[in-house]
């Protein structure tokens, strides 16, 4: 995996040059992980056909749409809507949520992505 580059003042990710690791929507490349005082990460998603519908109990995610299959959606709890190249969504903690279609999404997660804040249907009581 690449290492943020650390200057005064700032901090450049190179996301063609992270390692993907899948995740419940697909593919993602996640910067700033490890950056201790940015209260985010940033990640670029490749979205598979095999996306699970999942939520956070703690993170809220905002989506923006960078490439999108024709007839791509967004399913939120019960509703889909449409989505295209240039739209964000912001997603809120709670929120069962999947991406339908094959997309590239760029997603900043707010705090800091963990994977043990990621459920599933089947984790409900």
């Amino acid at each position: 995996m690449a290492e943020t580059t650390s200057l005064p003042g700032y901090e450049i990710v190179d996301f063609p040059t992270l390692t993907g690791v899948p995740c419940a929507c697909g593919i993602s490349r996640r910067g700033f992980e490890d950056t201790p005082d940015f209260p985010a990460t940033v990640h670029v998603t490749q979205i598979l056909e095999t996306a699970r519908s999942h939520y956070h109990k703690r993170t809220t995610e905002i989506y923006y749409f960078l490439e999108c299959s024709p007839g791509s959606q967004l399913q939120l709890d019960d509703a889909r809507i449409d989505v295209h190249p240039g739209l964000c969504v912001l997603i809120r903690p709670g929120v069962h949520h999947r991406a339908v279609g094959q997309m590239r999404v760029l997603i900043v997660a707010l705090p800091k992505f963990d994977p043990h804040d990621e459920w599933f249907a089947t984790d409900l009581p």
